[in-house]
């Protein structure tokens, strides 16, 4: 076990894989897997908070831990749905099967893109979230496929851009380079980096705003 007072000299790099260790092996949600850096998540509770988006849309959930804190948040709230979307469901409990407010649908995200579109109202607010395959390719398939659901003033969040640039792990290239991609070739949308004011996060220049246009 590492203590905070024991370590006020540990190197950022150390820190980072400390708490990766720590998110891949331990963090849950209501006692579901949660593969989530808990201060990026305490941003998007902000952010729903803030553009109140009728359809957070969720690409890799994993066993949909993040995925019921988000369809709590919309109790809470008393507004909007969360579509999650994943290659395999065999690790998700009831619980997040049977909640009212969440949809799951089994695929690859760019393959259900007509099933989430028919999903949404077309006036409807939406947030992404992309935390499927990491690879260049995928993240940069799923950005160009989904950003035209996300309006002026919402988000498209990409995670995992700490992959080479951070962190040790993960494909190289990746989602990192599939966001300065996007944004190269997409003039709708910019990096938000004040999303970043925790300074630790795993989603490194990926809370993407959509312009007024």
């Amino acid at each position: 076990m590492n203590y905070l007072e024991d370590n006020l000299n540990m190197p950022l790099s150390d820190i980072l894989a400390h708490m990766q260790r720590r998110i891949l092996r331990e963090s849950t949600y209501f006692g579901i897997p949660t593969l989530k850096n808990p201060m990026d998540f305490w941003v998007y509770r902000e952010l729903i908070f803030e553009t109140r988006p009728d359809v957070i849309i969720e690409s890799g959930i994993y066993a949909g831990g993040s995925t019921l804190a988000l369809g709590h948040i919309c109790d809470h709230l008393g507004s909007g749905r969360v579509i999650g979307i994943d290659p395999r469901m065999e690790y998700v409990p009831p619980a997040v099967h049977e909640h009212p407010r969440i949809t799951l649908l089994e695929g690859r995200s760019t393959e259900r893109f007509d099933d989430v579109k028919a999903l949404i109202e077309p006036h409807g607010t939406v947030m992404v979230i992309e935390d499927s395959s990491h690879t260049y390719d995928n993240t940069l398939a799923v950005l160009r496929c989904f950003q035209e659901l996300v309006k002026p003033g919402d988000y498209f969040i990409v995670e995992d851009s700490i992959c080479g640039h951070g962190l040790d792990a993960g494909p190289s290239p990746g989602p990192y380079e599939a966001i300065e991609t996007f944004l190269e070739e997409n003039p709708h949308f910019e990096s938000d980096r004040s999303r970043e004011s925790f300074l630790i996060t795993w989603n490194i220049k990926g809370f993407l705003k959509r312009l007024e246009t």
